[in-house]
């Protein structure tokens, strides 16, 4: 396989951004930043979303059975990098980000668009990137959208030139 041809063709697939948030089993949060995500079904309402294996928010969802999939919008950059880390929670803030308590118990950033509670179907144990399937259990819209729903998500390609995921 021509290496190059391969992470370029890989790259062309479109990315939004997004952060899962989750707590640990001791009731830690635990955040990361997210790309890999698309809807499965429709009824149920499911999710898939790939999360680094080797990662505490992995092991976090999959101890707690429930996250929030926090859809960042146009201009949220900060916040996406801010999660490129582990997450730290201090003075009611998570990687200086403010959060509230959604109805599922998890944290979820004031800032997002929106936002959607899930809890863990299963998980595809394959690679170094886990497949969650997660149903949804509750969506907030934080700020509508004008125009396209889809047109608002902040998108890898809006991380910059250097910034890149997959291949």
């Amino acid at each position: 396989m021509d290496e190059a041809a391969k992470k370029t063709a890989l790259r062309m697939i479109p990315y939004g951004i997004y952060v899962l948030t989750t707590k640990d089993a001791a009731g830690a949060p635990s955040a990361a930043t997210v790309n890999w995500v698309t809807q499965t079904s429709f009824s149920p309402p499911l999710l898939a979303m790939a999360v680094k294996a080797d990662s505490g928010t992995y092991s976090a969802f999959k101890a707690s059975g429930r996250a929030v999939l926090n859809i960042l919008g146009k201009g949220q950059q900060g916040a996406a990098f801010a999660f490129f880390k582990p997450a730290e929670f201090a003075d009611g803030k998570l990687s200086g980000e403010p959060v509230h308590s959604a109805a599922n118990g998890i944290l979820a950033l004031d800032s997002a668009a929106a936002a959607v509670e899930c809890k863990l179907v299963t998980i595809v144990e394959e690679g170094d990137h886990h497949i969650i399937v997660a149903e949804v259990t509750d969506a907030k819209v934080m700020r509508e959208p004008e125009g396209r729903a889809d047109a608002a998500v902040l998108e890898m390609k809006d991380l910059g030139d250097k910034v890149f995921y997959g291949g």
